[in-house]
């Protein structure tokens, strides 16, 4: 009877060690090599996937349209589509794009329907004036107290100001300038051609910068 527990734990110990040289191997492939890893019935590479993207996603969304629970919704229904549709992507383009725009279709679509819907917007609106209240949070001890206060007094004022900027404007100015996208994934993710992504970026910083300047004089 001992012995016998002692094998079922050797064997959980080596079915644990399996599983994470697995993770560890899927986190070292590019993201092509996991999307067909997913494709072929690896279970734990769409997780790994999901890893990679979630919090990037979530940030983009957020900023997008301004509210943090609606945006982990529509990241949430962004994996929806892409485990949904995993086997029609084109793996000759870059996965961080066509997962892009479709968190960015969603983005769009959730801020036409909220124009479209006064009381969805009140209640937007509401949830950002509570928020207003919550303690400041001292993530990095390292920053004096004033210093952390202006930091995150300049990024409200950052995203408040990003808000503010037309839809189409708000959108390439975040892949750009928040997210670091180049000019060509911009206008894949926005099926816009490259000239349009150049212009509506250089008013949307022209815009960003008239916004935000009496906003931290």
């Amino acid at each position: 009877m001992a012995r016998a527990r002692v094998k079922k734990k050797a064997e959980r110990r080596i079915g644990s060690g399996e599983a994470r040289a697995h993770r560890l191997h899927l986190g070292e492939l590019g993201d092509s090599d996991v999307v067909q890893a997913s494709l072929d019935g690896d279970e734990r590479a769409f997780g790994e996937l999901v890893g990679r993207y979630d919090q990037r996603l979530l940030n983009f969304v957020y900023r997008t349209i301004g509210d943090r629970e609606r945006g982990q919704d529509l990241v949430q229904e962004t994996f929806v589509r892409v485990y949904r549709h995993l086997h029609r992507f084109d793996q000759t383009k870059k996965f961080s794009t066509w997962i892009y725009t479709i968190a960015s279709n969603l983005a769009k679509n959730e801020l036409r329907n909220r124009s479209r819907n006064p009381l969805v917007l009140f209640q937007t609106l509401k949830k950002n004036w509570d928020a207003d209240h919550r303690p400041l949070e001292w993530e990095d001890t390292q920053y004096k107290p004033d210093d952390l206060y202006r930091k995150r007094h300049l990024r409200e004022k950052v995203e408040e100001a990003v808000k503010q900027l037309p839809e189409h404007h708000r959108i390439v100015f975040v892949l750009r300038e928040m997210e670091g996208k180049t000019y060509e994934e911009i206008a894949d993710i926005t099926t816009c051609n490259l000239g349009t992504v150049k212009s509506r970026l250089n008013r949307a910083r022209n815009n960003f910068a008239n916004i935000i300047a009496p906003m931290i004089e």
